[in-house]
């Protein structure tokens, strides 16, 4: 999607992208213990090639749908770190003023995180949606959880999306539970980009650890989704497959 670097120069980028996002999670979390931000940490820690990789592949004008755990988005798609912090410390200097929190921050083309598990899906398409009227040719990713992707905002979207060939890319950030249940005790199939199929889209599994799979996963979308096609659902496990039978989790 964006244009092609250098080898050197894409290694330099992704580190510096990476141990950004590692350091300014690693601040939120410790003004967190203390006590010094107000509402909940939603750290992107181990997570960070995934952003990194699909991040770096957009175009500067591309858009992102993002999720409560955001901060790695932003960072990646060179969001202003001072005025991030500011904004999860709710003072004045933040993106929203301190009112919005970290959970409420937009630039560089991110379309706000969202609190709902989902609801960033449909904001997402409908940004697509728009590219796709006026013929921009600008790009729109979608980052869920797997869990969201059980929820009825993700298969109304997709299917849009293909219905009208929206310019999209949905990317499931799989790290196999939401929040203690085990993906598999919630769904039959384990491989989630496997329910492409039933929209007439591809999908294709990624290995969310690897953060050159990752570029090279949604540069190979930018072709088809500058033709205002949707292109795919990737599954990025950000760990490798449980083994045995899945972990029960006590109920209260």
């Amino acid at each position: 999607m964006s244009t092609k670097k250098e080898p050197k120069e894409l290694a330099k980028q992704f580190y510096t992208v990476m141990y950004r996002m590692r350091r300014f999670e690693e601040e939120v979390f410790e003004f967190y213990k203390r006590g010094l931000m107000p509402g909940l940490a939603h750290l992107y820690l181990g997570e960070e090639a995934v952003a990194a990789g699909a991040c770096v592949a957009l175009r500067e004008d591309d858009y992102i749908g993002s999720t409560h755990r955001g901060h790695g988005h932003l960072v990646a798609r060179g969001a202003d770190l001072d005025r991030m912090m500011a904004e999860i410390l709710g003072k004045k200097t933040g993106y929203s003023k301190g009112k919005g929190g970290s959970m409420h921050i937009m630039d560089k083309g991110i379309l706000g995180a969202n609190g709902i598990v989902g609801g960033e899906i449909p904001i997402a398409t409908g940004a697509a949606y728009s590219a796709k009227l006026r013929g921009t040719e600008q790009v729109t990713l979608a980052f869920f959880g797997d869990s969201a992707s059980n929820e009825g905002t993700f298969h109304e979207s997709i299917n849009m999306a293909a219905a009208w060939n929206l310019p999209i890319v949905y990317i499931i950030e799989n790290n196999l539970f939401g929040i203690s249940v085990d993906i598999r005790r919630v769904t039959k199939e384990h491989d989630l980009y496997k329910r492409a199929e039933g929209y007439g889209i591809p999908g294709e599994a990624v290995d969310g650890n690897d953060v050159y799979a990752v570029y090279e996963a949604v540069s190979r979308a930018g072709p088809q989704g500058r033709g205002a096609h949707p292109h795919r659902v990737q599954d990025l496990p950000l760990a490798g497959p449980p083994r045995g039978r899945p972990r029960r989790v006590p109920r209260p």
